[in-house]
Order: C-alpha cells, then sequence, then structure tokens
C-alpha cells in the first residue's frame, strides 16, 4: 500500500462518526425543476405545471423530481467535503445503499447535503472506500427531504 495511502486511511479512520461536511444551501426554482424534467422527460404535472399542481395535489405547487433532489448530491459532496490531497490520483461516485425520498421538495425550497463518515477501508493497494450517511436537509423544515448511504472511492 503507497504511504499516501495508508495516511489517508489513518486520516480517515480518525472520523469515523463524525459530520465530515455540511453544503451550502442550493435553491431549488422551477427553472431547474423544469430543465430537470426535459433532459430526463419525465413531465409529469406535479413538477411542472404550477397552477395544477396547486389545485390538485396536497403539495400547494409543484414539487422536484426525487431524483433532482439526489442528483443534487454530487454538488453538495463537491461542496461540503475536505478536498482531496495531491497525491489522491481522484475520488469515484462509487455508488449508494438505501435511498430514501423522506419528503417532497417544494419549489423554491433550499436543500444542503450533510454528510457523516461511517466507514473507511482498504478495497485495494491503492484506493480506499469511504461510506457517508447522506441527508439532505430542506431549510426550516425537521424532516430530511432524503437519506442515503453514499459510497466515494479514493484512488491513490
Amino acid at each position: 500500500m503507497p504511504s499516501d495511502c495508508k495516511t489517508f486511511l489513518a486520516e480517515r479512520t480518525a472520523l469515523i462518526g463524525k459530520v465530515i461536511g455540511v453544503s451550502d444551501w442550493i435553491t431549488v426554482d422551477q427553472k431547474k425543476i423544469d430543465d430537470f424534467a426535459q433532459v430526463t422527460e419525465d413531465d409529469q404535472f406535479i413538477h411542472v405545471d404550477p397552477d395544477r399542481a396547486k389545485a390538485e395535489t396536497p403539495f400547494g405547487g409543484t414539487i422536484a423530481h426525487g431524483f433532482l433532489t439526489l442528483s443534487l448530491c454530487s454538488k453538495f459532496a463537491m461542496n461540503a467535503l475536505p478536498p482531496k490531497p495531491k497525491t489522491q490520483k481522484l475520488t469515484l461516485n462509487y455508488g449508494l445503499n438505501n435511498v430514501r425520498f423522506l419528503n417532497p421538495v417544494g419549489v423554491d425550497e433550499q436543500l444542503r447535503g450533510r454528510f457523516v463518515l461511517q466507514d473507511a477501508a482498504m478495497r485495494a493497494v491503492d484506493q480506499v472506500l469511504q461510506t457517508y450517511d447522506l441527508t439532505v436537509e430542506i431549510k426550516g423544515r425537521d424532516k430530511p427531504a432524503l437519506a442515503a448511504t453514499w459510497l466515494a472511492l479514493a484512488v491513490f
């Protein structure tokens, strides 16, 4: 194992159970929702028709796609997690476990990601697999929008 990788693993192991980072808030406006609907071809009225969503749903207006909320997690990670060491080649998104959409996100609400390190382990001689509990919080609400386990692979 390269010494850089060994040092990284030791540093990460010391942080298990701790909040590693909390991102800045991001506003989910109607344009963001509409753009996501166009790209994913998911134009269900609850996302793209404010008048109908207000009249026919309990949400009081349009809501973001759950997968839009999930896709913003990459931005949250780039904003919240510590920068990679210079000796690290890259970080790969290794996957997600136990993704749950817990609360709908209304138009113009603000979201942020909170990352708690749950594990760090060698995957290969030059790779450390990090496991984060990820919570996507909605500003002003107690119940989060999303909870998931995020796996990130540090490659040296």
